[in-house]
């Protein structure tokens, strides 16, 4: 499982995002995270701007500015083998 969560390098809720999220990882629910640094492509400014940080699964959005926790472990739970 991967998580791509659209990130700036001076934003406090992006680094508390990551921190919390990353807090959920286990051994059993093991996940990666791509970090995406929005200011460095003009298109993700337009798209997400203010609205960083930005936690996503796929395709699917699961939050922003804050972590939501039942979310992001629903779809951890969906995804076990």
């Amino acid at each position: 499982m991967t998580f791509t969560l659209y990130s700036r390098s001076y934003c406090h809720l992006c680094q508390d995002m990551l921190d919390a999220l990353l807090a959920l990882r286990t051994p059993a629910q093991p996940f990666s995270v791509d970090v995406i640094d929005v200011d460095a492509d003009p298109a993700l400014v337009a798209r997400f701007d203010e609205l960083v940080p930005v936690l996503y699964a796929g395709d699917e959005q699961l939050c922003h500015y804050f972590l939501d926790a039942p979310k992001v472990l629903a779809v951890l739970g969906g995804h076990r083998r």
